[in-house]
């Protein structure tokens, strides 16, 4: 079976054993495996399994909702793991720069970061969730996530840690959320709204194809601050 055609594709596998596999599949050659896993055969990763081209009995390229897994130019976009807390606490809960101009830190603490997790992992049941993990190189280097679906519309949120930002993974990171959300899920409008003395984010959201459409004076609090807050939108080009 030539299985090479679907590598970064969303697709439904039932194995020889009745088994059923759905999400974003990786090829790999059998030289590649023989070298790495000693097959004697090509196969697709998904997920933490690989699965043989000989222990395939059908495969079909499928629609996929909901918080599925997607790739960038650098990042992997994925759900998130139990295993996540941790480095969530350490690497933004901790930080007081993550939260800045937000004031919502989930990850404060690590009975919080867990507890965060455990919510998002048990919503993905649910096909209009939306919560990644930017992963970069297996490093989990931010948060990215879309949130409160409602009359045609959605807001997005993101977060880079403190040591990634500066390389470009937010704008690359929204981009591909905002393209996916509008496209794929047929979502009419994406808003997102920043503080208005964060002029990196407001540079990210640009980037990403969002229009500044007002300001809202005075609505933001974060800590003891007050700030205007930015909105901003992502409309499908007709």
């Amino acid at each position: 079976m030539d299985i090479n055609q679907y590598n970064g594709k969303y697709v439904r596998i039932k194995d020889k054993w009745g088994k059923i596999f759905e999400g974003r599949v990786e090829y790999g050659n059998a030289d590649f495996l023989e070298c790495e896993w000693g097959g004697e055969e090509d196969g697709l990763f998904m997920n933490d399994f690989l699965i043989y081209n000989s222990d395939i009995e059908s495969i079909e390229e499928i629609k996929g909702h909901g918080t599925i897994e997607l790739w960038t130019e650098n990042l992997i976009l994925r759900r998130y793991k139990k295993a996540d807390a941790k480095d969530l606490y350490e690497r933004i809960g901790k930080d007081p720069s993550s939260f800045e101009y937000s004031g919502w830190n989930p990850y404060a603490t690590k009975e919080m970061a867990k507890e965060t997790v455990r919510r998002f992992i048990a919503s993905y049941k649910d096909e209009h969730v939306y919560s990644w993990v930017m992963d970069w190189e297996d490093i989990l280097v931010g948060t990215i996530g879309a949130y409160d679906y409602e009359n045609d519309q959605i807001e997005v949120g993101f977060t880079v840690a403190n040591g990634w930002r500066g390389r470009g993974f937010a704008s690359e990171a929204l981009k591909a959320v905002v393209e996916y959300l509008s496209e794929n899920e047929e979502i009419p409008c994406i808003i997102a709204w920043c503080a208005s003395d964060n002029i990196a984010s407001a540079k990210t959201l640009e980037k990403a194809g969002m229009r500044y459409v007002r300001t809202e004076k005075d609505s933001l609090q974060a800590g003891e601050k007050t700030y205007d807050k930015l909105i901003y939108e992502y409309r499908k080009q007709s």
